[in-house]
């Protein structure tokens, strides 16, 4: 089948080459030629773990194109896809600008029937946005294509992305059109050969069920960090309560680590969203906006731990920080609970001495030149001298660290550990000042 991805972001990089991954002849359509430059040099525009093996393969195999030419692409396709950004505006709307820019595209020159699928996140309604758009286009140019508009939402983890994709828990597509159903179900069989995890459902439903799958998860991160919270002023261990509620199977223990609280491009966007959307159909979403406050306290708890410690002055001190990106095995720093902490310290007078393995280019390119901020080579070098180790991400690497050099490395034996990966009692008598998340 002949597939066009526009938009070579996350979602569309990854979409469009486990697509090609599974034989269908896949071209990437991207307006930044410099992106589309360096994809067919075989550069990534991204970290995501075996995506460049995988965009490599399929390439040489003839199946994946890059390309800056969207009326190409869009002419010789069957299905194609939408998967640019939608940004939250300062409401906390997401940003359809860029979806429609491309609706416009594709009505421009559109040459036959075609499923376009909306794979992006969008609010509920924008399948009737997008199909308005392009019959407008159809209009100007007085032609008359069919064509249908569908929805079929991305459930991908960044740092698994790819097998997320190759062997998913369900595909969920939203259409009316008979016509549509047995295209997209013809072009997912290969993803579900063992069982058809393909639902179908009304397009307004699959919009409503991406952004109720990422508030859910949201909400159980907002929870288990409030009672982390509750636990450490009534001398509870959390770790305990996670395990002893987890094993109810009604709960299950994902989403119920407690930590600096959650970030990246999905869950603060689509809960902020959603939030605006309620907003806009008068209804109450009391437990979002909750859920979204506890957030961004959360943030900061690994700031308050640390003033507790030294004072509200920080001028002089020094705070090794490890780990940068929202979560391991990604280079995305978006939303990111270390953005906040390292902004905190800094603003308290303090300096940082950072290391992660995939995100210090991105964290250069956020922070800027910022004479406050040292990047080190490894993670050890970011301990020289300084005053207190923060774990902010937890990377395997940072997981069974060498104690004893972390102690002849610090200046002072004090750990804020905000992913709760040590044991507080082992790691005390060791010798460490330890502070972690609600135990």
């Amino acid at each position: 089948m002949e597939v066009a991805i526009i938009g070579t972001g996350y979602v569309g990089l990854v979409s469009g080459t486990c697509i090609a991954d599974m034989g269908h002849n896949v071209t990437c359509v991207d307006n930044n030629k410099d992106k589309i430059g360096m994809l067919n040099q075989g550069k990534m525009p991204i970290y995501e773990r075996g995506l460049k093996e995988i965009v490599e393969t399929n390439v040489e195999g003839g199946r994946l194109y890059f390309t800056t030419d969207i009326e190409q692409a869009v002419e010789k396709a069957k299905v194609v896809f939408i998967a640019v950004g939608t940004p939250p505006d300062e409401d906390g709307a997401a940003d359809l600008q860029y979806v429609l820019a491309v609706a416009q595209e594709i009505g421009k020159y559109l040459n036959g029937y075609k499923v376009i699928v909306d794979k992006s996140t969008v609010p509920i309604g924008t399948a009737d946005k997008v199909k308005a758009t392009i019959q407008d286009k159809l209009d100007e140019r007085s032609v008359n294509y069919e064509f249908d508009v569908i929805s079929n939402p991305e459930f991908l983890r960044e740092g698994v992305a790819i097998q997320d994709f190759l062997k998913p828990d369900r595909v969920i597509i939203g259409s009316e059109s008979e016509k549509a159903k047995g295209i997209m179900k013809e072009l997912y069989r290969s993803f579900t050969l063992q069982k058809d995890r393909v639902m179908f459902m009304d397009i307004r439903s699959a919009e409503m069920t991406k952004y109720a799958a990422n508030a859910i998860l949201a909400t159980k991160i907002s929870f288990m960090n409030e009672i982390a919270r509750l636990c450490e002023k009534v001398d509870a261990d959390v770790e305990d309560v996670r395990v002893g509620i987890g094993s109810d199977t009604r709960i299950g223990y994902k989403f119920l680590y407690p930590g600096v609280g959650y970030g990246g491009s999905c869950f603060p966007k689509d809960v902020k969203a959603l939030i605006r959307i309620a907003r806009e159909n008068d209804t109450s979403s009391q437990i979002l906006e909750a859920v979204e406050d506890v957030n961004e306290k959360q943030k900061g708890i690994l700031v308050d731990k640390v003033v507790d410690h030294f004072g509200e002055d920080l001028t002089g001190k020094i705070f090794a920080v490890w780990g940068l990106s929202f979560k391991p095995m990604t280079d995305d720093m978006r939303e990111a609970p270390s953005r906040v902490i390292i902004k905190q310290l800094i603003a308290k007078g303090a300096r940082i001495q950072t290391y992660d393995p995939q995100a210090m280019k991105e964290a250069r390119r956020i922070f800027g030149d910022n004479k406050n901020i040292i990047y080190t080579s490894d993670q050890y070098s970011a301990l020289n001298n300084a005053d207190a180790l923060l774990l902010v991400t937890e990377w395997h690497q940072f997981r069974n660290p060498n104690f004893d050099r972390i102690k002849k490395l610090l200046k002072q034996n004090i750990i804020f550990d905000g992913r709760n990966q040590y044991k507080p009692r082992r790691t005390r008598e060791n010798g460490f000042t330890y502070y972690c998340i609600g135990r």
